[in-house]
């Protein structure tokens, strides 16, 4: 067990991060609902203590929502909701910054525990606290996405940059708490040539693009805008690719824009893909990257799925979903075509 105190040691550190990654999928999925539901921006302030607690009492009610009636979403949006629709989706947020909260007290737990054994490395105890400030630092970005579309007056969601942002980050996350699941198995690692390997590695680059400009998509609720396929509105490059309001910003902030980047995206990754699963053929590498092709196939056919029905919530989330298992299989791969050293110095062909 390399920089593990001990077999033991490693079984239960290993265990805490299945935990903790369970934990952050289901938070990405929770995430993904709240955003869907526009519930983001129910709750218009940020206490990490106070904030626990859900209102308790009509009066306590009827004060958030006075609260939530000042932003620029209810003003312009929703200013027909009753009280029952706007609890809906305060409980979205509430119970999404809950569960984030329950993460932090798991992943503080484990480390305090873990260290009050002996049982980290000096490598582990930095490697695992960096993964749980990063935990921290994803409470922040996420107040600043929310910050967004509270104190802007022209926005009516937050900013789909700030968006990608927080998505991001949750991703960067549960793919650090895979990395170092796999670091403290006996898993051992497939010396590759260096064509596969950087193979592996446009995978997983493809596959990150893909999951960020959809975070953006779904910031714009861009899926919602163009539903035909394999055309957008009858065309293939739709003519208000670059708006001439927002000129470059397009690219970040454009309905048409964005929606074409994710769908060019998945184009290329699926060949790739695909390409990348031909080239490993009769080696001992020919199973992952075959099974990473079919995941991608099947994510690029969900998508479709998703598209063509405006992306309701439960179409949704599956896609959200399985994109993060496709990206979860291609850290694996990088991390299992990881080039080792031989004794002569070499490295061999997989």
């Amino acid at each position: 067990m390399p920089d593990a105190t001990s077999p033991i040691a490693a079984r239960w550190i290993q265990r805490w991060l299945i935990v903790i990654g369970l934990m952050v999928y289901a938070m990405i999925l929770i995430g993904g609902a709240t955003r869907l539901t526009d519930s983001g921006l129910s709750i218009t302030e940020w206490a990490p203590i106070k904030g626990a607690l859900p209102p308790l009492s009509e009066q306590a009610w009827l004060s958030e929502f006075e609260k939530y009636k000042e932003t620029a979403e209810f003003q312009q949006q929703n200013y027909n909701m009753t009280m029952s629709e706007f609890q809906f989706i305060y409980w979205w947020e509430w119970g999404h910054r809950l569960f984030g909260r329950l993460i932090g007290l798991v992943a503080i737990g484990g480390f305090v525990w873990f260290a009050a054994m002996r049982w980290l490395s000096k490598k582990w105890t930095a490697r695992l606290g960096v993964l749980i400030a990063l935990g921290g630092l994803q409470g922040f970005i996420g107040w600043w996405m929310v910050a967004s579309g509270i104190g802007d007056t022209d926005r009516l969601d937050v900013a789909p940059y700030r968006l990608m942002t927080h998505f991001g980050l949750a991703l960067l996350i549960i793919a650090i708490t895979a990395w170092f699941w796999f670091d403290l198995s006996e898993r051992e690692r497939t010396p590759v040539r260096g064509s596969i390997r950087w193979l592996a590695m446009g995978v997983l680059g493809l596959t990150s693009f893909q999951m960020m400009s959809g975070a953006l998509v779904a910031g714009l609720d861009a899926g919602r805008s163009y539903t035909d396929w394999p055309l957008m509105a009858g065309e293939l490059v739709p003519t208000h690719y670059i708006d001439a309001e927002l000129g470059v910003r397009s690219l970040f902030e454009g309905r048409a824009a964005t929606q074409f980047n994710h769908r060019a995206g998945a184009y290329l990754l699926w060949a790739l893909a695909l390409f990348a699963a031909f080239q490993a053929r009769g080696t001992t590498l020919f199973k992952p990257f075959g099974l990473i092709a079919l995941l991608v196939t099947a994510q690029a056919v969900w998508g479709i799925i998703t598209l063509v029905n405006a992306a309701p919530l439960p179409i949704a989330l599956v896609h959200q979903g399985l994109g993060v298992i496709v990206l979860l299989a291609s850290i694996w791969l990088v991390w299992a075509t990881r080039p080792q050293a031989l004794p002569n110095s070499q490295t061999a062909p997989a």
